[in-house]
């Protein structure tokens, strides 16, 4: 546990292929934490998603695509594994997480990681990055550093435009009809979100693979959304906390929250004083600690304050529901409530994944989704009791507890 304590780092030269992100957070680490860094730890800690599929000996491809509402979006293709070659490689398309990237997929290297574990077994990986985070900073008009405009979103204009658009882009370039779908949280919440209000979209989807689903969130245990929550609909209030475009929280509020997890003189501060882990919990055994840096490094990649707003929102109100604008609820929905989403509406096959440690996607509101969805198929529990949100992408059993699973079933419902 003490090692866990010390969050080392590495800084080597930046060349191509380098992440600034992860050069801004090794650049905050002292002599002695970057003195224990391993070299192949310090290289993947500075790499971005390119570099890394690069220095792991796959092909990538880095496509961009604008929206209706004219956001530039990055996604990273992985087109075929290292020991496949020829024939038709069916589309698979990864969606991230809040506060998160394509670097998730495949952050974990190619034994572990979903998006290589998938390219190896013969599927044509497609990774997305939402508006917001580190690769999907553009816009045709809007610079995200000097424009609030550009942050004036939530999950829900991820569903109803990001996702659509990089949905039709993959389906253009590889002349399919459909796509598999995997999310991992936010990932999730966002199909569901455009399933319930763009339905054409679900004629698209081969199958949908749900990690960590996140739609009703009325028993979530996530101290960072349970402190943000009662603050929720006053929203100038709760940006003033936790950034008023882009999520950067106030010492002050990281403080508070880190407190409501650990305690003073807990010995868990250094790791609860981290958003990620004060968002989605703790599992030491599943977390590999050589790998912090590089976790640290690339997470988290940047969100619109709105997104976790949207998230306390849901938890207080215990409803799916688009965004709760409060006085300018008439103006926008011409009610005083929000309109609510209607998972029944979605008639994409869907698998939900769900563990019992989760702080955000708790087993009682995954039942509530399930129950309600248009077409589910399958539930499955993670057989291990301490699972939680990061393991999802981060755990170090994740090919076998979860992986090997989801590939056999995208297999199952290939056309």
């Amino acid at each position: 546990m003490l090692k866990f304590l010390i969050f080392i780092g590495a800084f080597v030269l930046v060349h191509s292929g380098s992440s600034p992100h992860g050069e801004s957070y090794l650049k905050s680490l002292s002599p002695e934490q970057l003195s224990k860094i391993p070299r192949e730890v310090m290289e993947d800690a500075l790499l971005d998603a390119v570099g890394l599929i690069t220095k792991y000996g796959f092909p990538v491809e880095v496509h961009e695509v604008k929206t209706d509402d004219e956001y530039i979006l990055t996604m990273h293709r992985i087109p075929e594994g290292k020991t496949n070659k020829g024939g038709v490689r069916p589309p698979v398309f990864l969606q991230h997480g809040v506060l998160m990237s394509s670097d998730d997929w495949i952050i974990n290297g190619p034994e572990k990681a979903l998006a290589y574990l998938l390219a190896e077994a013969g599927f044509d990986v497609w990774m997305g990055n939402a508006r917001g985070n580190t690769y999907s900073r553009k816009h045709a008009t809007l610079n995200p550093d000097k424009n609030s405009k550009f942050w004036k979103f939530s999950w829900h204009e991820i569903a109803l435009h990001d996702l659509p658009a990089m949905i039709d882009y993959v389906l253009a370039q590889t002349g399919r009809q459909k796509l598999h779908y995997v999310g991992h949280s936010q990932g999730t919440t966002t199909f569901f979100v455009m399933g319930s209000e763009k339905r054409a979209y679900n004629n698209k989807i081969a199958s949908m693979h749900a990690l960590s689903p996140v739609a009703y969130m009325g028993h979530l245990k996530s101290p960072l959304v349970r402190l943000m929550a009662p603050f929720a609909s006053s929203l100038e209030l709760i940006t003033s906390l936790i950034g008023i475009n882009e999520f950067l929280p106030s010492s002050e509020f990281m403080a508070l929250a880190a407190n409501a997890l650990c305690g003073e003189g807990s010995i868990l501060v250094p790791v609860c004083t981290n958003v990620l882990f004060l968002l989605a919990g703790y599992n030491p055994d599943q977390l590999n600690t050589t790998m912090l840096p590089v976790y640290m490094a690339h997470t988290p990649a940047g969100a619109s304050s709105r997104q976790l707003v949207h998230y306390g929102q849901e938890h207080m109100s215990k409803k799916f529901r688009q965004f709760d604008h409060g006085l300018n609820n008439f103006i926008n929905y011409g009610s005083l409530t929000p309109p609510k989403y209607e998972p029944k509406h979605i008639t994409a096959p869907v698998f939900l994944h769900y563990s019992d440690n989760d702080w955000l996607a708790d087993g009682g509101d995954v039942d509530q989704l399930f129950n309600e969805l248009g077409y589910a198929i399958g539930k499955f529990r993670v057989p291990m009791a301490e699972w939680n949100h990061l393991d999802y992408t981060w755990g170090i059993d994740a090919k076998t507890l979860i992986y090997d699973r989801v590939i056999n079933l995208i297999w199952a419902f290939e056309l």
